[in-house]
Order: structure tokens, then C-alpha cells, then sequence
């Protein structure tokens, strides 16, 4: 069947990729335009959909709690091992090296100061840490900053390098072509070339804001030595937005509560693990499949497909279960930090863009495991094509299919409609309470000088409705519909003071 499928790509290359291009946004258009006319026509189809998305809403949220407070276990568990003696007690242990690749632009100095301070502050060996820094070309003080950093961290590690990458025709200017540049850079200049072997070499990507925790490398180094499938496979800690949690507007912080809960339960669902934002894989993997793609701004899940199918679906994401805390968007006034935190969901909702490639793929490439691929790719469109629709059912739809059909509001099911639709969703009150007790827990105690701001934060949950659909919906329906329209999106950087 791969083949008939690949013959068809083949033959009309544009017009399947247009066509899988408008698949996200019309899914989307359709589900939130569902409900106006059929409540019309099928006024019982639409209350039977509203019901089970309620359901499948209450399951999720109970699942995340489940799955949140699974991962904040073994974290707390891991967290009091020493990594560093249980990887030294591992065959090639002392031949094992870690590069780190910072790409960034436009970050102020002092940021990526104390990204690299904390690796700076690895319980591994740091004469066996390569950092790189992976600057634009285009950036006016880029050689200063670059410099700057460089005499600051001269001798700390085995080496701290800067590539510079510059604009090349037919590249997506943003994190994966900047990459992909480094990673180049390395291959050429630190392992062809140089004395590592690339056998026992993983590679690091960290966005600018990231703080790593001081065990990360040093359990990186045991999971990847301990792995019979170290050169398939990628690694991912759970990334929350603890750093600046209380100097952020309470919308952002409400968004960063349910995104760092949601990354951390994403340790214990086994497929569901994709790597995002900041993650490690082997060195030789990165290599054997030709680098990060330079055509695309999301760059996370594009390397992970891209690296899943190459090997025959042979590719998993291991979890480390440590923390690696992030910036959640701030700016210089409140009204421009929202702005900030607006765009940024822009920008991971264009993650949608890739979807018509990895199902492109899901059709044309052979010998991957059915089960496995089709598993993989349900759980990415449906966390997508879903992101701009859970707020139009869960807050509007109940009451409107009685609004726009008053003689189904009279029947037995168009009365209580409304009534089941309130008593499923405000049973999940009871999921965010533990949530919120779970999210206390797993932030670190010296971020808030207020006491009285952490007893009072559950009284911001109020914004829910607002912050669900200026800060996720609208976001996510225009990246919707302007990859549907053919539009590309130009690349912003998030502001994270």
C-alpha cells in the first residue's frame, strides 16, 4: 500500500500537500461551526457529541492528574539519587561527551549566563561538556555577546565554541535551521575531525531561558549507557514554567500551571512522549538523518518524526525524570507580556504545519509497524486539530443548541442537556484542586516572596474562560487557517525578560 500511496504523492505533489495542508484548519472550522447548523438539522447528533466531548474532557483532567502526580514521584525519587556514581559505574563511562547547543537571537547576555551556568553547575565531569553557542549572522552585537560569553566560561569545559549561521536562500529563518547549522559546525569541527568518538556523544538542544537541573547530564549519561538503543532513541526531562512562575501576568501564569503539570505527566504515557523544546538524543542519530531540517520553524516534533521514520519506527523518547525549568513570557508592561504570551502560542500551534508531512509519511514509508505509527500520529492530531475547539464545546455549545433550536430545548435530552453538560465539567473542580496541590509541591519554595500570592493564586482560576480563548483558541484557529490558506508565518522571538 506504501507504494500506491508514495505514486500518488509523486504524481501530484502539490495538490496532496495542499490538501493535507487544509485538513487542520477545516477539522477545526468544521467541529466549531458543527453546532450552529446541526442544531438545526441534527439537533440530537450535535447533543450526544457535546456529551461525549464533556466525558472525554473529565477523563483528561483526571488523567493529568493521575499521570502529574506519577511523574512528580519519580522525580522526587530521582532527584535523591547520584547519578553521577551510578553512570561511573557503567562500561565507557570516561569516554562519554555531552554538547550542548544553545541557538538563540536577539537573548540579552545575562540570560544566556545563567543558562550556562547551570551547566556550569553538572555533577558530570565538565572537561567532558561542549557547549555551543549558536548565534545569527544577521544579530548587530553578536560578536560582543558571543564574546563575551566566551572569555567568561574560557577553560570551565572541554571546549565553548559560537557559529554564526548565516541567512541562506531557501531557509526558514528560526531555532532549526540555526541549528542544524551548528550541528554541521560540530560534526565537522569537534568529531570528524576532532577527538570525540561519535559513538558516545549526545547532543543537547536548550532554548535560551532553559535552567537545567544539576544532575541532568550525569542521568542523561546512565540512561544513555544503559540503552541497547542509545543511537535510536531521544531524551526528555520534564520542562516547566517555574523561573519567573510569580513575576508574570496571572493569565500567563495560569497557562504555564497546566502547560509544566501537562509536560510532566507526559514522563509516565510511554508514546504519548514526543521530544519539545529542550531535549537530548545521540549525537550519531542526528547525524544518520542529516541534521535538523532548515524549511520549517518547529523544529522539536519535525526531528522526532523525521528521526521515527527513518529508522523503521525503531525510535522512542526515554524520560529523565528531573526538571528543567523555563521562562514563561514577560515583557516590559503587563499588556505586552499577554502580547508576548499570544504570539509564543502562535508559534507552537504552527506546529500544526507539520502535520500534513507526518501524515504524508504515515502513507508512503515502508516498513514501519502499523500499530506503532498509527498510535503516534492519533495522539499528535488529535492534541492538534482539538487545540482551537475544547474551548468553543466546554463553554458555549450546551446552552446554544437549545438557543438556536427552542423546540429541542423542550425534549427530554434538550432540557438536561445543559444541566449533564455543568454537573461533568464541574466535577473536574476537583481535578484542579489536586492539581493545584500537586503543582505546589513540585515548584521550588524560594521563587515567591509573598505568601499571601501563593494562598490567593486558586482565586486566579477565575480567568480560565478568558485566558482559554484569548491565550490558546484565537491563537491557535488563525495558525489554523493560515496554513490552510497557504500563508507562512513569520518567526518572532518570545520575550522573556
Amino acid at each position: 500500500m506504501t507504494k500506491f500511496f508514495d505514486k500518488i504523492f509523486t504524481r501530484y505533489p502539490i495538490k496532496t500537500k495542499r490538501m493535507l495542508e487544509m485538513l487542520p484548519g477545516s477539522v477545526s472550522w468544521f467541529l466549531i461551526f458543527f453546532p450552529f447548523w446541526g442544531s438545526i438539522f441534527f439537533p440530537y447528533i450535535v447533543a450526544y457529541f457535546i456529551l461525549m466531548f464533556d466525558v472525554y474532557w473529565f477523563y483528561r483532567s483526571f488523567w493529568l492528574v493521575i499521570t502529574s502526580y506519577i511523574a512528580s514521584q519519580q522525580i522526587r525519587r530521582a532527584e535523591r539519587k547520584n547519578w553521577l556514581e551510578k553512570s561511573n559505574s557503567l562500561g565507557n563511562f570516561s569516554k562519554l561527551h555531552h554538547i550542548v547547543i544553545i541557538p538563540n537571537y536577539q537573548e540579552n547576555v545575562e540570560k544566556l549566563a545563567r543558562l550556562i551556568n547551570t551547566i556550569k553547575d553538572q555533577t558530570f565531569p565538565l572537561k567532558r561538556v561542549h557547549v555551543v553557542l549558536a548565534m545569527e549572522k544577521r544579530e548587530k552585537d553578536r560578536h560582543q555577546k558571543a564574546n563575551r560569553l566566551l572569555s567568561e566560561f574560557k577553560g570551565v569545559f572541554g571546549g565553548i565554541y559560537a557559529t554564526f549561521h548565516p541567512d541562506i536562500l531557501g531557509e526558514v529563518k528560526g531555532k532549526s535551521s540555526n541549528e542544524a547549522y551548528a550541528g554541521k559546525w560540530i560534526y565537522k569541527k569537534i568529531i570528524k575531525n576532532g577527538p570525540l568518538d561519535i559513538d558516545f556523544v549526545t547532543v543537547t538542544t536548550a532554548d535560551a531561558d532553559t535552567c537545567f537541573d544539576s544532575q541532568y547530564l550525569s542521568y542523561l549519561t546512565y540512561s544513555f549507557l544503559k540503552d541497547n538503543k542509545r543511537h535510536n532513541n531521544f531524551w526528555q526531562s520534564a520542562t516547566v514554567d517555574h523561573n519567573n512562575f510569580w513575576t508574570v501576568p496571572a493569565p500567563n501564569r495560569i497557562f504555564s500551571f497546566f502547560s509544566s503539570l501537562w509536560r510532566t505527566g507526559l514522563l509516565v504515557q510511554g508514546d504519548r512522549l514526543i521530544a519539545t523544546s529542550t531535549y537530548s538524543l545521540s549525537f550519531k542519530l542526528l547525524q544518520r538523518i542529516g541534521f535538523w531540517d532548515t524549511d520549517v520553524i518547529p523544529e522539536d516534533y519535525r526531528i522526532f518524526f523525521k528521526a521515527f521514520y527513518k529508522l523503521g519506527g525503531d525510535v522512542k523518547a526515554n524520560p529523565i525524570f528531573l526538571r528543567t525549568s523555563l521562562d514563561s513570557p514577560l515583557s516590559t508592561t503587563y499588556i505586552r507580556s499577554l502580547k508576548t504570551k499570544y504570539h509564543q502560542v502562535r508559534r507552537w500551534s504552527y506546529g500544526v504545519s507539520d502535520d500534513p508531512l507526518f501524515i504524508k509519511w504515515w502513507f508512503t514509508v515502508p516498513n514501519v509497524p502499523f500499530i506503532k505509527k498509527t498510535k503516534v500520529l492519533i495522539h499528535v492530531l488529535l492534541d492538534h486539530f482539538l487545540w482551537p475547539v475544547n474551548w468553543f464545546v466546554l463553554t458555549i455549545f450546551a446552552n446554544l443548541i437549545t438557543l438556536i433550536n427552542p423546540d429541542f430545548g423542550r425534549t427530554a435530552l434538550g432540557y438536561t442537556l445543559p444541566v449533564l453538560a455543568r454537573f461533568i465539567l464541574s466535577s473536574t473542580i476537583v481535578a484542579l484542586i489536586i492539581m493545584v496541590v500537586i503543582d505546589y509541591r513540585n515548584r521550588p519554595k524560594n521563587l515567591s516572596s509573598s505568601k499571601v500570592r501563593e494562598v490567593l493564586f486558586p482565586l486566579e482560576f477565575v480567568l480560565m474562560p478568558i485566558v482559554g480563548f484569548f491565550l490558546n483558541a484565537l491563537p491557535a484557529i488563525i495558525s489554523h487557517t493560515q496554513i490552510m490558506l497557504g500563508k507562512k508565518m513569520e518567526y518572532k522571538v518570545t520575550e522573556k525578560l
